[in-house]
């Protein structure tokens, strides 16, 4: 149902862009893009890991460099958005304090390697902002783990893609 919704959506992007705009979503980033890229598109595992990398490393390079910018200017003009960034913060500060506290950069890396919902790239990058992590040492954690957990989401989509085939 959600593979068949996804393709009225993209039906005018060529297959390629499809996987690189599913996979820079905050909901799905490359652990949905590479399946659905698999199945639907009937892509190899390593053209859905290549276009799902691509457009999942894309959106933390823009949060880590914009994020504090626009939400100041934000918050000075809304009351609701401000409550709105407050509790963004509080709840990824939550998630991640933990590791972050015991691993600093490399907290992050696996962090966002772990193939799970609201544990990909883009609250990755909210949470090195919010720890005050150096784009230098952000952004190249942020791209390990998106490869791991890369590596992962294609292995186990092989493997059940082979199954069921």
């Amino acid at each position: 149902m959600l593979e068949s919704k996804y393709l009225d959506w993209f039906s005018g992007f060529a297959p390629e862009v499809a996987t690189m705009i599913i996979s820079a979503l905050p909901i799905s980033e490359l652990r949905g893009a590479i399946p659905f890229a698999m199945s639907a598109f009937g892509f190899s595992p390593l053209k859905a890991f290549l276009f799902a990398f691509l457009g999942n490393i894309i959106p933390p390079l823009f949060i880590l460099l914009l994020i504090e910018p626009i939400s100041k200017v934000l918050s000075e003009r809304s009351q609701n958005i401000r409550r709105f960034f407050e509790r963004l913060f509080a709840r990824t500060r939550k998630k991640l304090q933990k590791n972050y506290e015991t691993w600093g950069a490399l907290g992050l890396l696996i962090f966002v390697a772990i193939p799970l919902p609201m544990t990909g790239a883009w609250t990755g990058a909210l949470g090195a902002f919010l720890f005050g992590l150096p784009f230098k040492k952000a952004y190249p954690a942020i791209v390990g783990g998106v490869v791991i957990a890369g590596i992962i989401t294609t292995l186990v989509s092989a493997g059940i893609i082979t199954i069921f085939r």
